[in-house]
């Protein structure tokens, strides 16, 4: 049987009502998901982070102890040549192992002078690994106290909003496909999520936009569905209003 326009108004206003609530309750919970998510996404950055530095500094220990064996490989060669000085025959055989003794003692300076480098960076390295760590351990206490609140507010309210769903759901089967389709766009076409307004003070208590009389009159007739000229919701007369949300309370 077809609906008349008054039950299809009282059908969007019911459907709205249903909403709102499940609206209030989800604001209760506020931005503590999105703080929870930002979190666990922040908490998985620093343990990369710290998982890099944990990698760079192992490669510069690596490297430091490579250099410290070059720097006793070269020490060695140096011993060596040494004890060959005293053999040497000739001028030319002595200013080619005095030139190797050269290259060893220069290589010497230059592996000296990296290991230096490497336990700069190590100390900087590890001073950031260490604030990472710091900065990790106050995330995840945090997360901890994020998602206890949660959990506290979800538990509380989780059943309440379950049932207005289905509720919801309910609703929505007895308004026909176009108008759910409307009201659907309106509701996410704005942040308050409210597709149906009533008349307020003789304005739209959506935009606050000023009603013409004679439009008032047709809104109560309940005759045709009005949207607001400025906003374009849907709008109801406040005897609707207060009948529909009677009847939904009782």
């Amino acid at each position: 049987m077809e609906q008349t326009i008054e039950q299809k108004l009282r059908a969007l206003w019911l459907l709205q009502t249903i909403h709102t609530k499940i609206d209030k309750i989800r604001q209760v919970r506020g931005e503590l998901p999105m703080e929870v998510s930002d979190l666990e996404d922040e908490i998985a950055g620093l343990e990369t982070r710290i998982e890099k530095i944990r990698g760079e500094l192992d490669d510069l220990e690596d490297s430091i102890v490579n250099r410290r064996n070059m720097i006793q490989d070269a020490q060695a060669a140096i011993k060596k040549y040494e004890g060959q000085l005293n053999e040497v025959k000739n001028n030319r055989e002595y200013d080619a192992i005095t030139k190797e003794i050269e290259i060893q003692g220069l290589d010497i300076q230059v592996s000296e002078k990296k290991i230096r480098e490497f336990e700069f960076e190590i100390k900087n390295k590890t001073e950031a690994y260490e604030n990472t760590q710091a900065t990790l351990e106050t995330a995840k206490k945090d997360l901890e106290i994020k998602k206890g609140e949660l959990d506290t507010i979800t538990s509380e309210t989780q059943k309440e909003e379950d049932e207005l769903l289905n509720q919801a759901e309910e609703a929505e089967k007895g308004i026909e496909d176009r108008l759910i389709r409307v009201y659907r766009r309106l509701r996410s076409s704005y942040k308050n999520g409210l597709a149906v307004v009533s008349i307020d003070r003789d304005s739209c208590s959506g935009c606050h936009n000023k009603i013409p009389p004679q439009m008032q009159l047709e809104i109560r007739q309940r005759k045709k569905i009005i949207v607001c000229e400025h906003c374009g919701r849907v709008l109801v007369d406040e005897a609707l209003v207060q009948e529909v949300e009677s009847a939904f309370v009782g």
